[in-house]
């Protein structure tokens, strides 16, 4: 399928009654693919899937659509919000160590990229701590330098593995053993199902970078 075809089968999925901020509704994403606006449509349809939680056809067709016009930060972002539509969504706010405390000595592309690991309370059986990986998605901005501060969203490897944690809970990054940085947990949301779409359930929704 071509893209204009998969921005279509995308704009299916959306309801006519939700909108953005600004009053977009996806009458005027019809607007621009009509006009062969494939970028905007696009970047329109990814507003209007953080305001009301979508099947999760609607991300992969995005991402697929994003892959064939070679936008690689949406069709990451797309893929990631696969992924949250699966398995759900973790926030938190990490504040990364000072290069001269920290192995890392430079910024890191936010969008999903780098799969530390974390230290979020388990144990192995011997006691010691048991590290679980998460890949990291950057809210807002591009790069996160060391001693940087941003609100990320986290793709554990295992999400079983994640459940016990809620709101306000501070969790540790490592690129080795040692701290990279210090999280405090913002949000928790399971994933979705038929019943969260009967009730409009909104797991989230991201500040665009």
């Amino acid at each position: 399928m071509d893209r204009p075809k998969l921005l279509e089968a995308a704009t299916l999925l959306v309801p006519e009654q939700i909108a953005t901020e600004n009053d977009i509704t996806v009458r005027d994403v019809w607007e621009y693919l009509r006009e062969d606006e494939w970028d905007t449509a696009l970047t329109l349809l990814e507003e209007l899937g953080d305001i009301k939680s979508l099947p999760l056809s609607f991300w992969e067709t995005l991402a697929t659509a994003a892959e064939q016009m070679r936008l690689r930060r949406s069709a990451a972002w797309c893929r990631w919000r696969s992924y949250e539509t699966r398995n759900g969504v973790i926030r938190a706010d990490l504040t990364l160590r000072q290069a001269s405390e920290a192995r890392r000595q430079t910024s890191f592309d936010g969008a999903g990229v780098l799969r530390p690991m974390w230290n979020i309370g388990n144990r192995t059986p011997s006691g010691e701590p048991n590290l679980n990986i998460a890949r990291l998605w950057v809210e807002s901005i591009p790069f996160l330098a060391p001693g940087g501060r941003s609100s990320v969203r986290l793709a554990p490897l295992d999400p079983p593995q994640w459940q016990h944690l809620g709101p306000g809970q501070v969790i540790t990054m490592h690129e080795d053993r040692s701290i990279a940085g210090t999280a405090v947990i913002l949000d928790v949301h399971r994933p979705r199902t038929p019943c969260d779409d009967a009730a409009g359930h909104v797991p989230g929704a991201r500040e665009r970078s």
